[in-house]
């Protein structure tokens, strides 16, 4: 699936996502309500400050997208609802586990699979850090697309963290499929000294060429 999405559209996107799932009884969402869950200082990074007209500009450019749609209306105050899975009108399906890692890699960027599920308790039941794993390779392998990836382990650090592919406003250092060895001052000495004498073979070949044709 291609999109690429903004961090304030991630965020959006993130935030409807969230609240739909944890405070049923209150989504879809006001204009207000969603500019909260935007701005919450808890459960975001980077922790933003968005005003209203900001979260409307971005709501707009996501109706545009049909990502993100106005509910029907049950009052005065026009509520707004995602688009992004698992409805009628979009083509993306994801399980109940692949639809919380997507969730939270949007409100928080990259994570390591212990962080998604320690994270994840409101949106999802994982019984192991082993489940997440299975959750993420089934994301990577997703049939409209890798949607995640996996990064290159940072040091100091025990797991490596995944990244959606939403968007390319986010720093990627992929995992490479096999460990690359540094190249030592040594190896780099080793390699000059080899091209200088293919060089210098190639002259002698060139002189010996020359030398034939006259």
């Amino acid at each position: 699936m291609e999109q690429n999405l903004s961090l304030e559209q991630l965020r959006v996107i993130g935030a409807l996502l969230e609240k739909e799932t944890t405070t049923p009884d209150q989504y879809p969402l006001s204009l207000n309500a969603l500019t909260l869950a935007c701005n919450q200082k808890s459960n975001r990074e980077p922790v933003m400050a968005l005003s209203e007209a900001e979260v409307q500009d971005v709501l707009q450019q996501l109706q545009n997208l049909r990502l993100v749609t106005e509910a029907p209306m049950s009052g005065r105050v026009v509520r707004y609802q995602h688009r992004f899975c698992n409805t009628p009108f979009g083509g993306l399906q994801l399980s109940e586990q692949q639809r919380a890692i997507i969730c939270l890699l949007f409100l928080r960027g990259p994570q390591t699979p212990g962080e998604l599920r320690t994270r994840s308790q409101r949106l999802a039941n994982f019984a192991s850090v082993q489940q997440v794993e299975q959750s993420l390779n089934e994301l990577a392998e997703h049939a409209t697309g890798a949607l995640v990836v996996k990064l290159e382990r940072e040091p100091g650090k025990r797991e490596s963290r995944y990244a959606h592919l939403f968007s390319a406003e986010q720093p990627l250092a992929v995992a490479s499929e096999s460990p690359v060895s540094p190249v030592t001052e040594t190896d780099l000495q080793a390699q000059i000294d080899q091209l200088r004498a293919e060089l210098v073979a190639l002259t002698q070949r060139v002189q010996d060429l020359e030398s034939e044709a006259h």
